[in-house]
């Protein structure tokens, strides 16, 4: 397995101008990538005739577009992980815009599930405890490291109850695993966003391809922990039609 390019001590450098601009980079890439998944996410529910590109509305079961849109995510996120030495930045780029695109499509069955108001409210507050916990991160002296592979391993916990609850259909620990995911990713936010402040101050020693690579890695990073934050609030207090 390739190494995490985050991981590496190579990227524990000390010139803050540096960093700022990479962070600047990073939270720009991601804020493109947020704003191509909202316009996905809306358009398709509000058409119906892109909406019967994933649900088959006779049976009221998604199509084969619907599972893709479902799966490929993730694939996304694996191919930009695995080729991230192999690829070139352009190839980065493209795959990390591809994977915005197809998971804002995905997103587009919460208009279908929860009241349009809450999905806006949800969001104003990930928003909120994102942008708290980024601040938090960037601006603590403590090394959050420790705490960081505490959040990992609850994440993992998550990953394996959200299995075991595929099978038991329990709303209780529903409810308890969306708890544990709201904890989890608003403590990701503040130990990505310090590590991210880490690496940008070594971009400097980096060629300008391997820097860009970073910072696309770092928003799609970034961008997850929003995303999956927002989830798992809209989860807690979304009203469902």
């Amino acid at each position: 397995m390739e190494n995490n390019p985050f991981e590496t001590s190579q990227y524990q450098g000390k010139d803050l101008s540096v960093s700022k601009s990479f962070m600047s980079s990073v939270f720009s890439w991601m804020f493109v990538a947020l704003l191509i998944s909202a316009i996905m996410a809306f358009g398709f529910s509000q058409s119906e005739e892109l909406l019967k590109l994933l649900i088959n509305f006779e049976t009221g079961k998604l199509n084969i577009f619907g599972y893709v849109t479902l799966f490929a995510p993730l694939l996304f996120v694996m191919a930009i992980g695995m080729g991230f030495n192999r690829f070139s930045y352009p190839v980065i780029l493209m795959l990390f815009l591809a994977f915005a695109t197809i998971n804002g499509i995905s997103l587009s069955f919460i208009f279908l599930a929860y009241n349009l108001g809450t999905i806006y409210t949800t969001f104003g507050i990930s928003a909120v405890t994102f942008g708290v916990m980024a601040v938090a991160g960037y601006t603590t002296k403590k090394d959050l490291t420790g705490f960081g592979s505490i959040m990992f391993m609850g994440l993992i916990g998550i990953i394996i109850a959200s299995l075991v609850n595929l099978f038991l259909h329990s709303s209780q620990m529903d409810y308890i695993i969306s708890f544990i995911g709201v904890l989890v990713f608003t403590g990701l936010t503040a130990y990505d966003v310090q590590k991210l402040k880490v690496i940008g101050s070594g971009v400097a020693f980096e060629e300008k391809q391997t820097a860009n690579k970073l910072a696309i890695m770092g928003a799609l990073n970034l961008y997850l922990d929003f995303i999956n934050l927002f989830l798992f609030l809209l989860r807690i207090f979304g009203r469902r039609k």
